[in-house]
This record gives structure tokens, C-alpha cells and sequence, in this order.
């Protein structure tokens, strides 16, 4: 996992450096806030579990670095995820569990212009786990029991911008495990409405 971690900071550290190489204009630094809705599932390598996404909710604050067409973008937003499973017993077990995701990423303005902008944007995310949950399946919370509440990840998607307002449209995925048991990774997508304050 150090491994990961440190390939995932290097990635973004030259990803900033190329940012500032290429800077045009003097950055331009914005803050606001955000909220939408995350789906989420958990794939496994077990034969007898098939994950299904859950609807969830997320809400937190964002940063965004403009330099021109390029910016950088970080955020820390808390997450309330929900996922189920078909299991081959006939039984649908659910899990739950709340977040605090930090995605770093780096973005593209396709259309750039004052008030309306149209990006695209990737990069990496760490999440931590916490008052994890799950239902039904006494086998399944063993499996569970130890929850890993660290996860590295990556994410990418389009997001478009009207003056001050901004809408994003990703996907994530884990690269480490939240089950060790069940080699279970966090996969999600998620609609995210925002605001810069200025």
C-alpha cells in the first residue's frame, strides 16, 4: 500500500509541476462548496457474492487552481456510501459506511470562456473509512470485521461550468482493498453540483 501511495503522490507531484511548466497567466485561485449523490458498488473475487450499487450522498468544499485552459483541483468531501450484494443463499446483504474522500485532480478546459467552460479531468483520490456497517450476513460481516479505512484511488471525469456554478460528472476506483477477505474494491460514480464562493 506505501508502494501505491507513493506512486499515486509522484504522479500528482509531476502533474503539478507540468501545471506550473505550463502556466500561461497568472493562476487564478477559487473556493466554494459542493453536494450530490454517489453509486457505489464493491467488486470481490469471491464466486458466491455479486455487488450491486447503492445510492449514497456527499457534500464538502473544493479549491480549484486556474492556469488558463489547465487547472488544478483538490477537494474534501464526506461521503455516506451504500452497497448491497447477491449472495448465491438468497440473501441480499448491505453495506454501509461514511468517508472522508480527498481527490487531487488535474483538468482540461475544452470550451473556455468566461462565464461557460466544458472540462475534462483525472487524477487520484485518498479515502478514509469509517462507521462501516453491514446487515443480514454473519459470514459477510467477518469478512469485514476488518474494515480498512485507507484507500488509495484514482478518478476522472467531465464536469461543465456556468459562472460561478459547476457540475461534475466522475468515476472512481479503488486500488486497494476495504476487505482483505474478499479482495473487495470501492467503485462508484458520482454526480456533483457546486458552487465557488469566489
Amino acid at each position: 500500500m506505501k508502494q501505491r501511495f507513493l506512486a499515486v503522490s509522484s504522479l500528482l507531484l509531476c502533474i503539478t509541476c507540468s501545471v506550473e511548466a505550463n502556466a500561461q497567466q497568472t493562476p487564478a485561485i477559487h473556493i466554494g462548496v459542493k453536494a450530490g449523490t454517489n453509486f457505489t458498488k464493491t467488486s470481490t473475487e469471491s464466486s458466491d457474492l455479486t455487488g450491486k450499487y447503492g445510492l449514497g450522498y456527499q457534500a464538502g468544499i473544493m479549491t480549484r487552481v486556474d492556469f488558463n485552459r489547465l487547472y488544478l483541483q483538490g477537494e474534501a468531501i464526506f461521503n455516506k456510501r451504500k452497497t448491497s450484494y447477491d449472495v448465491k443463499d438468497g440473501t441480499s446483504p448491505k453495506l454501509k459506511w461514511n468517508s472522508i474522500d480527498v481527490p487531487i485532480v488535474i483538468g482540461y478546459k475544452i470550451v473556455n470562456s468566461k462565464d461557460f467552460n466544458v472540462r475534462a479531468f483525472a487524477g487520484g483520490v485518498y479515502s478514509y473509512g469509517f462507521n462501516d456497517n453491514i446487515s443480514t450476513s454473519n459470514a459477510l460481516r467477518e469478512g469485514f470485521k476488518k474494515f480498512d479505512k485507507s484507500n488509495i484511488g484514482i478518478t476522472g471525469g467531465v464536469g461543465v461550468d456556468y459562472k460561478n456554478f459547476t457540475v461534475d460528472l466522475r468515476y472512481e476506483t479503488g486500488l486497494t482493498s476495504i476487505s482483505k477477505e474478499f479482495k473487495s474494491k470501492p467503485h462508484s460514480f458520482s454526480l456533483g453540483i457546486g458552487y465557488f464562493l469566489f
